[in-house]
Formats: C-alpha cells, sequence, structure tokens
C-alpha cells in the first residue's frame, strides 16, 4: 500500500501498518522522516501535482491500495485512472464538513454544531465528495475552543484508520456507515471572507481559538487577523497536544 500525506498522523499510520504486517511500497510526502522504518520515501512537496507522479505509484503498489492522511494534494484523473483504490481519512463529517478541516471547524463552532469527528472514504473526482465507507463521531460542548476540536479530529482520524485498516486491506465489507452528516457543505479559503461578519458572534473568541495550530492553519490565521486587527488568540500549549495532523483535502 502506498500513502500520501505529511505529518504526524501520516508518520502514525505507516508505523503502524508496518507493524501491522502489510506491505508499506512508498511513502509521498515533503519530509523523509514521513517514511519511518526505511520506507521508499518519493519526494513530493505540497502542493505539487502528485498526479504527474501516476506511473511510479501504479508500478510500485503491490495491493492496489493508496491511503490519503492529513494530505491537502488533489487527485485527478492520471491516478484515478490508474485502477488503483483511493481511500482519505478526513478530519471532519462528511458531507457537511467538506473541504479543509481548520476552516470547517471553525464554522462548525460559529453555526453551534454539536458533533464533529473523522470520515474515511473512497477519493473520486471531487473534493471530499467519494463514496463514505466508516465514521467515527465525537460531541462538541457549547464552550469548545477551536484547537481542541482540531486535536479530538485528528485522535479520531488516527483511531478509525486502525479500526478500519484490517478489513480494507483484506478486501472485506465494512459495517454500513450511518446516514450521511448533511446536508452538504464546502469549507476553504473562500468561506474566510465570511469571516469579519461573526466579529460580534459569542463563540467567535472560541472559534478562533488556534492555540498550537496557528501555525500550522496560515490561511485561517491571516483571516482572523484581516478581520479582527489583530493576531488570533493562541493558547499556551498543552502537554500532549503535539503537531496538528489532517488538514485534509
Amino acid at each position: 500500500m502506498i500513502f500520501v500525506g505529511d505529518g504526524a498522523l501520516l508518520r502514525r499510520a505507516v508505523a503502524h501498518a508496518a507493524a501491522q504486517g502489510h506491505p508499506v511500497d512508498l511513502v509521498c510526502s515533503q519530509d523523509p522522516q514521513d517514511a519511518p522504518g526505511g520506507a521508499p520515501h518519493l519526494h513530493v512537496p505540497t502542493p505539487a501535482d502528485i498526479n504527474s507522479h501516476a506511473e511510479a505509484l501504479a508500478h510500485a503498489c503491490t495491493d492496489g491500495l493508496v491511503w490519503s492522511l492529513n494530505n491537502r494534494r488533489i487527485f485527478r484523473a492520471p491516478l484515478l485512472s490508474r485502477g488503483l483504490r483511493i481511500l482519505n481519512i478526513h478530519n471532519g463529517l462528511l458531507p457537511r464538513h467538506r473541504g479543509l478541516p481548520s476552516v470547517a471547524v471553525l464554522f462548525a463552532l460559529l453555526n453551534g454544531e454539536h458533533e464533529y469527528g473523522a470520515t474515511l472514504h473512497e477519493v473520486d473526482a471531487g473534493i471530499d465528495t467519494g463514496r463514505v465507507l466508516a465514521v467515527r463521531r465525537f460531541p462538541m460542548a457549547p464552550d469548545s475552543r477551536h484547537f481542541q476540536v482540531m486535536l479530538h479530529g485528528v485522535r479520531a482520524c488516527q483511531a478509525l484508520f486502525e479500526e478500519t485498516l484490517p478489513a480494507i486491506a483484506a478486501g472485506a465489507p465494512l459495517p454500513p456507515p450511518p446516514a450521511p452528516a448533511g446536508p452538504s457543505a464546502y469549507y476553504g479559503t473562500r468561506a474566510l471572507a465570511r469571516l469579519s461578519a461573526h466579529r460580534n458572534h459569542p463563540a467567535y473568541p472560541a472559534a478562533t481559538d488556534l492555540g498550537p495550530f496557528a501555525a500550522h492553519a496560515p490561511e485561517l490565521a491571516a483571516a482572523i487577523t484581516r478581520a479582527t486587527g489583530k493576531q488570533p488568540p493562541a493558547s499556551e500549549p498543552r502537554p500532549g497536544i503535539g503537531q496538528p495532523t489532517n488538514v485534509s483535502r
């Protein structure tokens, strides 16, 4: 199997797959350290075109599986037409939280939503539009802060990967997923143009508290600065938070 993405979530997934005896044919990322244990590595910076390496990926893959974790690279026809099964672990409930998780979390808090989670889905030609295979949900308290939801989402992504890996690798069916988390909504950088309209929202301080994730969500941090004229609030790092790891596509 092949892994595409960046960061700690990707590294943990690669290490877990190898420890369970699954073939790690190639890791495609910006940092060679994302390929622990001597796994083959292909340098693909973000936002470089992963599709230009379609032939290399198809040749390297021994089981037809490609995992996308914390991955902002977009899969297009050159890869989608190679007969590979491409699966993405998305930080958010689909189709309600398509796009950038950092932006989706922001608006989930502003919209007063009560749950968030992680989704395993097949990759198609759209953005987070492929068939949903499995979901892991968790509640959001009314006073939840942005970095807390992001961290919980990262942990849900890791758990969802480890839960579903055995069945996916064996080609076995997964239990039917729950009803879709709709309606469908897409949260990309363009959605941030609406941020200034929410400055007086009572949830705005919590929704913009990026904490240790601020350095890893530059588009959001810049939008908060533009909307308020000052730097976004940043909570003190908490033990065990580590690096944010699933920006997704």
